[in-house]
């Protein structure tokens, strides 16, 4: 019965090493692909400093001008509705 179980316990742990192996492999191969999407959100990350000092600076230029604001909020609601019927209207794929 030990010989069994030794026999059982070596190919457990064969298979466990394989999997080791394909994992390691998968994890490359998923690093790869990856690679781009990673770059671009560490470069977001980055860019977060700048977005918080420009929304302030927003903030407060648009307490000073508020006309102005509310005409770039209709104009960029325009251009978003306008995005919607267009998407809606091509084939989809």
């Amino acid at each position: 019965m030990s010989r069994e179980r030794d026999k059982r316990k070596a190919e457990l742990l064969r298979q466990i090493q394989q999997q080791r192996l394909d994992l390691s492999a998968g994890k490359k191969s998923f690093l790869a692909s990856t690679a781009r999407y990673d770059r671009s959100w560490l470069t977001l990350i980055g860019l977060r400093r700048y977005v918080a000092v420009g929304t302030g600076l927003m903030a407060i230029w648009s307490v000073r001008h508020p006309r102005i604001l509310t005409r770039w909020a209709k104009r960029g609601l325009g251009v978003w509705s306008s995005w919607r019927m267009i998407r809606n209207f091509l084939p989809h794929r």
